[in-house]
């Protein structure tokens, strides 16, 4: 009598996926989603082909970036600091921790706003309260707890789905817009290609994923910081499982986050996003009157997501780059700089949301910002992989390698496209 083997539970799965998974469903942080939905309210479904037509060169980037952490044992800042000049490192870890900082206060602005939604009181306090909160816990809480916790945080993704699910959507529309390229030359739709690269194709998801996969290997797998031979075939092909199911769910939700809205807000008339109230629309034909409740907990959810890899990626970096001790396994005492360069950051992030930025349209524009800033980061990445001194004969074969220069072409051409439109306008 034959045994048929059980699937492994969702649990076993989740267990499974690392580094990969974590940063996809990070890149539908606040930002993403303020991008997405006012991507959907002002230009319907227009742009939603620009999801799957990014997901390739996502996957290939990022797995780029993970193949350099875990062939070197080292992150990309660290690669850059012994292989090429110091201006260069130090160059690209500022544009980082730039773009970082700005996303920063455009997430954890959200979540407070999100947050006044629900319970009323003062957005500032809870901005506050969340980059506090979010600090301590990436400091005192265990590496490997906090990254089950940011793992099941990827299911508050999952509300945009059942939205979509729920209205009515003009199917075939949707779908022709998004399996057939539509191109507008004028600056509106300009900005809104370079949010969405910028918000898809982010910086801090490239270090990110790098610096994880050497702690997971230091870490979580118990391998010897470089890669060996034998290891490589498994390695390998963890990592493309990893990223393809990240950023394949990243660039799914995305979709569905624009569907909701073009079904919503677009047919509505309402075409411009400025508050979280107006994005939480999207959510009212499934919740009713708890709409806001369910957009304002998704915003607070993929926020806290958000917060510590945007955080984490920018130490990484600068700990990288000056050769400090790191790592979020590492206790406080032995990593002082580290988790300082994280507290620094996420409370410059806070002290952004008391200006007079408006949270929502801050996310859309720290969308464009990394959009251009994306570009020389990614340079540097195609140039790291390809050196035989970082990555021995681990180098990406051909068609990876085409794909990873082909995004950041891609990347370079959008944003000289944005100023070029905007300044005719």
């Amino acid at each position: 009598m034959s045994v048929v083997a059980k699937p492994p539970p969702a649990s076993s799965l989740l267990r499974r996926l690392g580094p990969g998974l974590i940063t996809g469903a990070a890149d539908d942080d606040p930002s993403g989603i303020a991008t997405y939905s006012q991507v959907g309210a002002e230009l319907g479904y227009g742009l939603a082909w620009t999801m799957l037509f990014s997901l390739p060169f996502m996957i290939a980037i990022q797995e780029i970036s993970a193949r350099i952490g875990c062939v070197s044992g080292r992150g990309i800042s660290a690669n850059l600091r012994d292989h090429y000049p110091l201006w260069l490192g130090r160059s690209i870890v500022c544009l980082l921790l730039v773009a970082n900082v700005i996303n920063l206060g455009a997430d954890i602005g959200a979540m407070g706003a999100a947050l006044q939604l629900l319970v009323g009181g003062s957005p500032h306090l809870y901005t506050v309260g969340f980059g506090i909160a979010c600090v301590l816990a990436e400091i005192f809480i265990s590496y490997e707890r906090y990254a089950a916790i940011l793992k099941w945080l990827t299911v508050s993704l999952f509300s945009y789905v059942a939205v979509v699910l729920s209205v009515h959507l003009p199917w075939a529309r949707a779908l022709r817009a998004t399996f057939i390229p539509h191109i507008s030359f004028d600056s509106a739709s300009a900005m809104a290609l370079v949010a969405v690269l910028g918000t898809t194709l982010s910086p801090y998801l490239f270090f990110w994923q790098s610096s994880l996969e050497v702690q997971e290997r230091l870490q979580g797998l118990g391998l010897s910081s470089k890669l060996t031979a034998s290891e490589a075939p498994a390695s390998f092909k963890r990592i493309r499982t990893d990223t393809v199911a990240g950023m394949g769910v990243s660039n799914l939700i995305a979709i569905f986050i624009i569907y909701a809205t073009s079904a919503t807000l677009h047919a509505s008339g309402i075409t411009l996003i400025q508050s979280s109230s107006q994005a939480a629309e999207a959510l009212r034909p499934i919740a009713g009157r708890f709409a806001f409740v369910i957009f304002a907990a998704g915003i607070i959810g993929t926020g806290l997501l958000a917060v510590p890899v945007l955080a984490g990626s920018g130490a990484y970096a600068l700990a990288d780059c000056f050769s400090w001790q790191e790592g979020l396994d590492q206790r406080l005492f032995r990593a002082k700089a580290f988790y300082a360069a994280i507290a620094v950051a996420t409370m410059a992030g806070v002290g952004l949301t008391f200006t007079s930025l408006d949270p929502v349209r801050a996310l859309y524009w720290s969308a464009v910002v990394n959009g251009v800033l994306a570009t020389p980061v990614m340079m540097v990445i195609m140039l790291i992989s390809s050196n035989t001194d970082v990555m021995g004969r681990f180098t990406p074969k051909l068609g990876l390698r085409i794909l990873g220069w082909l995004a950041t072409l891609i990347m370079f051409a959008a944003s000289v496209g944005f100023f070029l439109l905007a300044r005719t306008t």
